[in-house]
């Protein structure tokens, strides 16, 4: 029991410091985040693991950063290795995933849809957005309860794995859709499209080790750390 007390506690310590160090380097801007080299690299948390307690716990997101998102980090450069692709911004590579294997399209939505992820919670987060936001909401739906309540259907009707998306179309009119697996709007193969302006991931990693198979009460926590000013900036 003592030996497996200080296993948890030296854990416990790691994920915080790790946590700290990503939270002061920042946050790269994933829409434009090109190859570096010939590689893309996986993005630091802008907070801490455990900053989003008690919507989302500190294993989970330890879990789905370092080995979900790393993972496909890690498959989507050997994949591109031997392609030997140059300044490709990975919201270029989504636009174009037909052109490539099934493999670039799931490691490479992967890789684009949780790096947004990250920045669409914050702690504390949930706030009621303000502004033009507020008014483009009440304007596509009626209401913010409205909105939610569309967004949230979207999400828990999703069968299997995929993610819930408010995307702007290209007529400048705000919808709400999912995508399957790790697809996302911005593909040119998506039959749902548009630029995603707040995504939810539904994945059963996202939210099983709390929440269990109550995929709605994980829905319900998220709007306690969405970070409205995030999406405010991708509407702009």
């Amino acid at each position: 029991m003592k030996n497996n007390r200080r296993k948890f506690i030296k854990q416990g310590a790691i994920i915080t410091a790790a946590g700290l160090v990503m939270a002061k380097t920042g946050f790269s801007a994933i829409a434009n985040q090109s190859l570096h080299g010939d590689t893309f690299s996986l993005p630091p948390l802008p907070y801490d693991y455990s900053a989003l307690e008690p919507a989302i716990d500190t294993q989970t997101m330890t879990i789905h950063h370092t080995k979900h998102h790393a993972a496909y980090v890690k498959n989507l450069n050997e994949l591109l290795a031997p392609m030997h692709l140059h300044d490709i911004s990975i919201d270029q590579l989504c636009k174009d995933i037909s052109k490539y294997p099934a493999g670039v399209r799931n490691n490479g939505g992967g890789h684009y849809n949780h790096s947004l992820f990250w920045k669409w919670m914050e702690p504390k987060g949930g706030d009621a957005p303000t502004g033009k936001l507020l008014d483009a909401l009440n304007g596509a739906f009626g209401s913010i309860e409205e909105f939610k309540k569309q967004f949230g259907d979207a999400a828990l009707k999703r069968f299997g794995s995929g993610w819930a998306w408010l995307v702007k179309t290209a007529e400048g009119k705000l919808a709400i859709g999912s995508t399957p697996n790790q697809d996302n709007p911005l593909m040119d193969i998506s039959d749902f499209k548009g630029e995603p302006l707040l995504g939810l991931d539904v994945w059963e990693h996202a939210y099983y080790l709390k929440y269990q198979n109550k995929r709605a009460e994980y829905i319900n926590a998220f709007w306690n750390v969405v970070n409205w000013e995030e999406v405010a900036k991708r509407m702009a």
